[in-house]
Formats: structure tokens, sequence, C-alpha cells
């Protein structure tokens, strides 16, 4: 059997976030040594918080690497949970600009369904996170700015004949610089690195099984 590929990916400080945990988290999960990932071949990517370097940078990520699954983060600061986003709203914000200092005009990502879902599996990575001891939840709302116009397009990618057999949006609560959980939050860098590893993990089984792909 071919190793699996999992691209793994983050994004990187934004207007009113000038420190984003997600690049390290995703450092983390592509350098931990664990037999289980000597069959895979784990990709990182961080993304500028922008709408073109989204739309650049994906394409040729998925084109380079050809993953069977994408694995992706975003910083929810105001939450203080784990939230595994089960869909990508046809919804993007149009007062508030991205990295590049960009606002879009526009309020809808493209022509036609109002929304987009991840798939069953889901369900699954939300109870692996779980099992770690984190506060973890399943969404319905990723919001309207860059982490749900990337989940637009990891859907859209799933739907190709070449694309990746599914795809997961994670949301993280932030932590501080040196790890430590923010103020009024209970959840440490190294949660979020035990967490991930476990979505990983069940990531890993589903892409081998070929199940959950969005229809």
């Amino acid at each position: 059997m071919s190793a699996l590929r999992i691209l793994m990916t983050g994004f990187g400080p934004f207007p009113g976030a000038p420190y984003n945990p997600t690049p390290a988290l995703v450092e983390r999960l592509v350098e931990l040594r664990r037999p289980a990932f000597d069959t895979i071949e784990r990709i990182g990517h961080v993304f500028p918080v922008s709408y073109r370097a989204v739309d650049r940078e994906l394409p040729d990520l998925l084109a380079a690497h050809r993953p069977d699954a994408l694995l992706m983060f975003g910083l929810a600061a105001r939450t203080r949970h784990l939230r595994i986003e089960t869909r990508a709203r046809n919804a993007v914000t149009t007062l508030w600009p991205d990295a590049d200092r960009i606002k879009l005009r526009t309020t809808s990502i493209a022509p036609g369904a109002s929304a987009r879902l991840f798939g069953p599996h889901c369900a699954r990575l939300t109870r692996a996170a779980q099992l770690t001891g984190i506060d973890a939840r399943a969404s319905r709302d990723a919001g309207r700015y860059l982490c749900n116009y990337l989940s637009w397009r990891a859907i859209e990618a799933t739907q190709t004949s070449d694309g990746p057999r599914l795809a997961a949006f994670v949301h993280v609560p932030l932590t501080a610089r040196d790890g430590c959980a923010w103020p009024g939050s209970t959840i440490t860098a190294e949660h979020l690195v035990d967490a991930g590893e476990a979505i990983l993990l069940e990531l890993m089984k589903l892409a081998r099984q070929g199940k959950c792909r969005p229809a």
C-alpha cells in the first residue's frame, strides 16, 4: 500500500490577532514521531490570512502533493473550546479586511448552495479529540472570514476526481505565546497537540478506508 499523504495547514497572524497558535501546532504535528506515522507523509503549510493567497496556494499544494486528506487549523480567539467545523457557509464578510488589507465586495463565495458539508466523518473526529480530555464540540458556523473561505475551497477540492478524499477544519482557542492557557481558558498548546494528534490518527483511518467522501 502506498503511503498516505496528509496536508496539514494553519494560518498566520491577522488584523486583531498578532499571534496565531496554529503554525506551531502544525509544525508539532508534522514532527511527531510515532510508529503509526511511519506509513504516512505529513506535509505542513501556513497560509497568509489572505483570500488571494488561499486561491493561489491551495491549488498549487494539492497539485504538488496530491494529498489523500486535508486537515486545516484556524484560530477562534473568542472561543474557549475546540471546534470541529461540520460545514462551510456560502458567506464572506465585507467588513473585515484580510492581512493584505483587502475587503471583498461580495457577501457570497460562489453562486449556488448556501452551505457545503464536510461529511459524517466530523463526528468521529470530534469524538477522537474528546477522548484526549479536551473540550471539543462540533460546530455549524465557521464564521465569514478566511477559515470559512478555506473550508469552502477545501470541500470543493474533495468533490473533484483528483482531489483529497476528505477534508476537516478545526478551530482552536487562543493560547499564550509560551504555550500556556489563555486567561479564562484551560487549554494549553500541549492540549492542542494531543487533540490534533488524535484527530490526525482518526483521519488516517478514514482516508485508508476511503469512507465519508462529501456528497
